[in-house]
């Protein structure tokens, strides 16, 4: 018996929002949800991931320009500063700002940071001496941009909210001097030239602005445009157009396509050609997956990133513009998957885009293939060609081939002629080149490859259509070619699935008993079976000579979309909408294993070709590489699992019999803050609860009342638990001297975390006198008044 285990991931790093790359041009960061990723450029690899505690979403982020500090704001109203290479919280303070922090940055000394509110309000805090030094107010509505003039002599900051004007504010006065008004939609960037006299500004109304900073009036205005990104002047840009010693700059647009300009005279030099894009679809106004939305400038290396609206980041190379690198921040449903590559070096992506990404395994590295114009369904692999096909809602089929050498892909055929969203694709399984389609104009095609296919840079064939056949009542969701290339099956919303000849696609028979649509129909790599997969939540085995029901497999609780034969025929996987992937053994009818790895729709599954590797695909957006394991590892593996699930059920008979310092002590051995939190609640329901929990928290060792009050400081920033952290912290302040509690590992980030929360907490026992042991004496204060005397010791 064969048994998975999830080897490696891929999962999303960026969902959108700000992104910012080191000074030494080695990490992007990015946000997604409430952590901020720390992405290595030169192989793609996650090597930090800075998470809040109180897994708020983060609104904003800024890393200091001398890459030390990274400081971020979330919606829980909490600024934290961070010592992001060892992923250490070193201070957290209360925002101020009475709804959440939208934008924020440094100042090119890395001592004053500006933070721009939902508000209207702008903070402008010194890191250093730790205070807020000044409150500007006038912006209109959410400040979502704000920009240090690089020449720090001048004291200004420049700022923009949802007026679309752009207010440069002197920090001597605190007063708005000047507001320079063009857009008439947000502001998205401030690029300022190496002398500090002009800017330029990119919005969402396409527009970019020149503005002489000297005069502060506009210069000059360049339309259909976002990011900015100006170019140096010692550099040699000649071959994008640059002959003048005047500034220029490049703008990233809205088709995909960077472009160069001259600032005096407005005047474009330079468009980039981009020889793999399609041409958008006429539907397509809005959302263009093409569209650039930032640009940021790499100086120390003379590249430039751009980042686009499906929130992949792409890298130039200056001069020539080409493309270094991509990474994909977030894949959305994930609908195919296939391995790829003669040793399934990579794997090929198919979402909820008309994008296909090549990831190759080893790195994460990605390559983006442009050329269907909507959305991608199916995907399937060509073994003994180091080819795949594609099939989309366009209509259309595409043929791609891999380099073998480079790993670089390009699309040598395409096909078009169904009617309707072409749904499944099936590649023959021996050297003759075919591929069979299924559409939802209910036909199957069968397609030719040309003997000749084109070399890259080349126009892609054209794929012959050698017979079409009328096959369902309904949508065809599945087809399939047989290994020996001489059969194919199909599967239907009508609820049937049948095999055809691939001679003359006349009909051999038609296979009955599915009580809903069938999603997936899969030929036994050994034996004259095949298996399909039902919306009614069960696989059925057939035999190919009656075509007959053999078997039947039943275990998921929603539609099973995806199956393969695995362990040489033996075993099947499949796949379900419950996010499920299951193992079955075919003789026994057994599920042997249900893997829990997805949180949504599993769509995509496939085997590799060595039968020791498979990939899953959700809608979850994650990509899961699962690997065969031996038994020893399978047995190490459940110990680890039934350890887990053993000690929860002991922690719910504990709770069950009141024993709550043995409940409360498995809880913080599983460092799961909630499960915590909920023995906390369960104590303090109880008819004796203060007294319990401070009789229960005084008997904890000293690691585990560390691990207690880390958890505190994030329940306290939370309406729903911050009476249980107060009622803890209570009982810690009462009975723990100073000395007892300096002892504390981060007990000073902790301590400070707890102050601006404590100090507006609205608790019934909060003014109530706390008994406070300090410096041998017994003294009477109020809990935030306890918070406070320690904080000064520290």
């Amino acid at each position: 018996m064969e048994t998975y285990a999830v080897s490696s991931k891929i999962e999303p790093f960026y969902k959108g929002g700000k992104v910012q790359i080191s000074r030494d041009e080695k990490y992007i960061f990015c946000t997604c949800g409430p952590r901020v990723n720390v992405l290595q450029i030169s192989d793609g690899k996650i090597v930090h991931s800075i998470e809040q505690d109180d897994q708020e979403d983060i609104t904003s982020f800024s890393l200091s320009p001398d890459d030390e500090i990274l400081v971020t704001a979330s919606r829980a109203l909490l600024l934290k500063q961070w010592d992001w290479k060892q992923e250490k919280c070193t201070r957290s303070w209360r925002a101020i700002h009475n709804v959440p922090v939208a934008s924020m940055t440094f100042d090119s000394t890395s001592t004053l940071l500006a933070t721009g509110g939902c508000d209207g309000t702008i903070k402008l805090w010194d890191i250093v001496k730790q205070y807020c030094t000044h409150n500007l107010k006038g912006s209109s509505g959410v400040v979502h941009l704000v920009e240090f003039h690089p020449d720090i002599s001048l004291l200004q900051l420049f700022s923009s909210s949802l007026d679309c004007a752009i207010r440069i504010w002197d920090l001597r006065t605190s007063k708005c001097i000047c507001v320079l008004e063009s857009h008439y939609s947000a502001v998205t960037s401030l690029a300022f030239s190496p002398d500090g006299h002009t800017l330029i500004s990119s919005g969402r109304d396409k527009i970019c602005t020149v503005w002489d900073l000297v005069q502060r009036k506009e210069k000059r205005t360049v339309p259909v445009y976002e990011g900015v990104v100006i170019l140096s002047a010692n550099e040699d840009y000649s071959q994008l157009g640059v002959k003048s010693k005047d500034l220029h700059f490049i703008t990233a647009g809205s088709k995909g396509v960077l472009r160069v300009w001259e600032s005096s005279t407005a005047r474009c030099v330079f468009t980039q050609t981009l020889p793999s894009a399609p041409v958008s679809s006429p539907e397509q106004t809005d959302g263009d997956p093409l569209s650039l939305v930032y640009c940021l400038p790499l100086p120390l290396s003379n590249r430039l990133a751009t980042i686009t609206a499906e929130h992949n980041i792409l890298l130039y190379q200056l001069p020539l513009l080409s493309v270094q690198q991509q990474f994909v921040g977030y894949s959305d449903d994930i609908l195919d998957v296939r391995f790829l590559g003669k040793e399934d070096t990579h794997i090929v992506v198919a979402t909820n885009s008309s994008q296909l990404k090549v990831f190759e395994l080893a790195t994460s590295s990605c390559q983006i293939l442009y050329g269907h114009t909507d959305t991608v369904l199916s995907l399937d692999v060509f073994r003994k060609l180091s080819m795949f096909a594609s099939c989309a809602k366009d209509k259309s089929l595409r043929v791609w081939r891999m380099d073998p050498e480079t790993g670089h892909v390009h699309c040598v055929a395409q096909g078009h002629g169904h009617s309707n969203a072409v749904g499944s694709i099936s590649c023959s399984r021996l050297k003759k080149a075919f591929l069979a389609s299924g559409s939802q104009d209910c036909t199957i095609k069968v397609w030719d490859l040309p003997d000749d296919l084109p070399a890259v840079g080349e126009e892609p064939a054209q794929l012959v259509t050698r017979i079409t056949e009328k096959a369902h009542d309904k949508d065809v969701n599945s087809v399939a070619i047989s290994p020996n290339d001489k059969v194919l099956a199909s599967g239907s919303q009508d609820r049937t699935a049948k095999l055809w000849s691939l001679t003359d696609m006349s009909l051999l028979g038609v296979f009955r008993g599915h009580r809903r649509g069938i999603w997936c129909v899969q030929f036994s790599p050994v034996d004259q079976v095949l298996a399909t997969a039902s919306a009614d939540g069960s696989v059925k085995l057939w035999g190919l000579h009656d075509f007959s029901c053999l078997k039947t497999f039943e275990g998921h609780d929603a539609s099973v979309l995806k199956i393969i034969f695995v362990s040489r025929g033996t075993q099947l996987v499949s796949g379900g909408s419950d996010g499920l992937v299951k193992l079955w053994t075919i003789k026994t009818n057994e599920c042997v294993k249900t893997f829990d790895a997805h949180q949504d729709k599993v769509w995509a599954l496939h085997g590799s070709s060595k039968d020791d590797l498979m990939v899953t695909g959700s809608a979850d957006s994650n990509i899961a590489i699962w690997k065969d394991i031996s038994e020893e590892e399978l047995v190490e593996l459940q110990a680890k699992q039934e350890d887990q699930i053993l000690k929860k059920q002991e922690l719910s008979n504990l709770l069950h019999e009141k024993k709550y310092l043995k409940a409360l002590g498995i809880a913080i051995s599983l460092d799961q803050p909630h499960t915590v939190l909920k023995v906390i609640k369960e104590i303090r329901q109880d008819e004796e609860g203060p007294q319990q929990l401070e009789k229960t928290l005084l008997r904890l060792r000293q690691d585990q009342k560390e691990s207690v009050l880390r958890y505190c400081a994030v329940w306290n920033t939370n309406a729903r638990s911050c009476l249980d952290a107060q009622a803890v912290l209570q009982v810690l302040l009462t009975h723990l001297s100073p000395d007892d509690l300096l002892q504390f590992q981060g007990a000073r980030t902790h301590l400070e975390g707890l102050i601006p929360y404590t100090g507006q907490c609205l608790i019934t026992f909060f003014h109530c006198p706390v008994k406070f042991h300090f410096g041998g004496f017994n003294l009477t204060a109020t809990l935030p008044t306890c918070i406070v005397i320690i904080k000064l010791l520290i």
